[in-house]
């Protein structure tokens, strides 16, 4: 779960402001079984706020009637990469290359479900004299996690155990680049049954922690680079496999503080998808009281059982929102190697 914030709305450079889509698809083969686990890593918790920008820009609604981009065949979900054989970079450049057509027929290559595809269009001018062909479109998104690992070994990092995705197309987001920011959570809104909760917090915006290199399905991936963040980072721990039975999570649900609450993991699955590779369980009278159980911004939380870095903590279960699904660590490594 991953949570938008005010400052995050106001920092999007172009685009609609976002919210963020809690459930992501996807998972790595069977390579993320077969990892050993001698890998040293400082498990965090603590939430970082992340902007992200797309390759391209993505398509999230087409405008009621006929329109240019529906007689071109435009469709919810593509993503729009060049526009008259001009890469595109942003929703601004998109609307310049638009006015620069004049309304002649102009050629759209799109990215559909991994495929390349052409389209044509005749962008159409509005009674302001302004060319377009009909269709919402965003290239960024920004909010609230949680970063899960640090590697002091190479400075990598891994946050949320799901990726990013359109709220609107419930699409993975096209990744172009993106930072993670300094983070202090401000208040809460509890979980209840039906209705999931959310931390809501303020970014720093005087300086990048790091720079993402993946947007995934099992996670996003970074290299942190600021010395100041330092203070948040403690003693690397081993990677190992969950298992059922007792475990803990570190979580940051109240300003700067990272805190272990008490779960347990119900089950493990060797064949799971969407971060479902185990279900948990809080069992912590305190973080119950505090959120309610587990509420969007904590997804990355980080699972530790018997003094090891197991996984972390990804969905809620919106009909009980004291249980959830968790990563594996095996997992997240695996995807972070690949995209590396």
């Amino acid at each position: 779960m991953y949570e938008p914030s005010q400052s995050a709305k106001r920092m999007l450079r172009g685009g609609t402001a976002l919210l963020l889509a809690l459930l992501l698809c996807g998972a790595v083969g069977a390579g993320a079984a077969e990892m050993t686990d001698t890998r040293m890593l400082v498990p965090v918790g603590h939430t970082v706020g992340i902007k992200l920008f797309s390759r391209g820009v993505v398509v999230v609604k087409l405008s009621e009637g006929g329109t240019p981009a529906k007689a071109g065949g435009l469709q919810t979900g593509d993503v729009i990469v060049k526009c008259a054989g001009n890469s595109v970079t942003s929703t601004e450049q998109f609307q310049s290359l638009l006015q620069k057509s004049g309304g002649e027929t102009t050629d759209l290559q799109v990215k559909r479900d991994g495929s390349s595809v052409t389209l044509s269009v005749e962008p159409e001018q509005n009674e302001r004299g302004v060319y377009g062909i009909g269709a919402w479109i965003r290239d960024s998104m920004a909010g609230i996690g949680t970063m899960t690992y640090y590697d002091p070994a190479t400075g990598a990092f891994g946050a949320l155990g799901h990726g990013i995705a359109d709220v609107d197309t419930a699409q993975l987001m096209p990744f172009s680049n993106g930072s993670i920011l300094p983070s202090t959570v401000k208040a809460v809104k509890k979980g209840e049954s039906g209705a999931a909760g959310e931390l809501r917090g303020d970014f720093d915006l005087t300086g990048d922690l790091g720079d993402l290199y993946a947007n995934t399905s099992n996670g996003i991936f970074g290299i942190l680079e600021a010395d100041d963040y330092s203070p948040v980072l403690g003693d690397a721990v081993p990677v190992g496999r969950a298992q059922t039975g007792p475990a803990v999570i570190r979580s940051n649900v109240q300003g700067d503080t990272v805190e272990e609450f008490d779960i347990e993991i119900v089950s493990v699955t060797s064949t799971g998808s969407d971060g479902r590779d185990m279900v948990i369980s809080v069992k912590d009278p305190d973080l119950i009281s505090a959120t309610g159980g587990i509420v969007q911004g904590m997804s990355g939380s980080p699972i530790l059982q018997d003094g090891q870095l197991v996984g972390a903590v990804t969905h809620v279960l919106l009909n009980s929102p004291q249980k959830g699904y968790g990563i594996s660590i095996q997992r997240m490594l695996a995807t972070a190697e690949s995209v590396a």
